[in-house]
């Protein structure tokens, strides 16, 4: 079958940073999909892996982590799908990644992909909308309740693939007010479009951005990107006894700074449940299946930015270098091989 892989550590502009392979079909275990891949989107941990993470005795090493697809076969303690069934899933670090035409995937972090939407605009969203829906509900422990609230949701980053989900989430299912970050005029629109009360510039201080549409802290922050640069700032805006939840690699921060007010840090990783097969692993496949459907209300939309045609290596070392400069809006998708 078809795969993009790599064998060295090499910047995206390099030729060989990705490279178009052959391999062996792989062959599910029992409680794996061997999964039709149709679409495929990039994310940053494509980039960061590619980028640091050594192949194992001059292997390919095939990296992806959200696809969707239709399931072609399924091992023998399957429950959840059969062949012919439309899926969509972020997968798991220790196995090989979707970058190729075939997949296993452990059915439990597997959905039934949205009716309503195509290959391309599903594979946007699987990793991001985990991440988002286990930062917002399982680790800020955000209510699900669209009543009106009190309190606030800063979202520093709210361009990005897991900002634009999450922006929603809070919007369509909280009673949460909800404020974006966002430096460019086009993204800025975007972060309104999908439903920020208010959006303000990360790149001038976040105290004095949210004193100008008038609050004086907020009850949640979600990080998403340039923690180092961002967690005084966010240390100072935080409310007391309010939650801070983080998703990138800041080299370090001063937990000291949220003493004071006894806030929480709280850390959002989608791989720990697969990387660690938590008891409740099913989760991940329940939380899919709730966010198809809805998509298919039109409760949540895709976030799909840019199409970046076929799945082969020049396109996606196209992707892993725009992922790199910083200024995606929403997914980055390819289709088809």
């Amino acid at each position: 079958m078809k795969a993009i892989a790599y064998f060295k550590n090499l910047p995206a502009d390099n030729a060989n940073a990705l490279q178009d392979i052959t391999v062996p079909e792989p062959v599910p275990g029992d409680h794996d999909l061997l999964v039709d891949v149709h679409a495929i989107s990039v994310n940053p941990v494509d980039v960061k892996i590619r980028a640091n993470r050594k192949p194992q005795d001059g292997q390919p090493e095939i990296i992806g982590w959200d696809a969707a697809g239709v399931v072609r076969a399924v091992g023998a303690r399957t429950s959840l799908f059969k062949p012919g069934d439309r899926v969509w899933y972020a997968g798991a670090l220790t196995r090989p990644g979707a970058n190729s035409e075939l997949h296993i995937v452990d059915e439990r972090i597997v959905g039934h992909m949205p009716k309503s939407l195509d290959f391309a605009q599903a594979a946007a969203l699987p990793l991001t909308t985990i991440t988002a829906w286990e930062l917002l509900f399982d680790r800020l422990r955000v209510l699900d309740n669209a009543a009106p609230s009190q309190r606030s949701l800063l979202v520093v980053g709210a361009a990005g693939g897991v900002g634009s989900i999450l922006v929603q989430l809070a919007r369509q299912l909280t009673g949460l007010t909800v404020i974006g970050t966002a430096s460019r005029p086009e993204t800025q629109a975007w972060v309104h479009e999908l439903g920020a009360h208010h959006v303000i510039d990360h790149t001038r201080p976040l105290t004095e951005e949210l004193k100008r549409i008038g609050f004086e802290n907020v009850s949640y922050i979600a990080g998403l990107t340039h923690t180092d640069k961002h967690f005084a700032q966010m240390a100072e805006a935080i409310a007391p006894q309010g939650k801070i939840a983080l998703i990138d690699d800041p080299a370090a921060v001063d937990v000291r700074l949220l003493k004071g007010k006894s806030a929480s840090l709280h850390w959002e990783f989608m791989f720990a449940r697969p990387l660690h097969n938590t008891p409740d692993l099913i989760a991940q496949h329940e939380l899919l299946n709730q966010a198809a459907r809805l998509i298919d209300n039109g409760t949540l939309r895709t976030t799909l930015g840019e199409h970046y045609g076929k799945i082969n290596a020049e396109n996606l070392r196209r992707a892993h270098a725009f992922i790199e400069s910083g200024k995606a809006r929403g997914k980055i998708v390819l289709e088809g091989f």
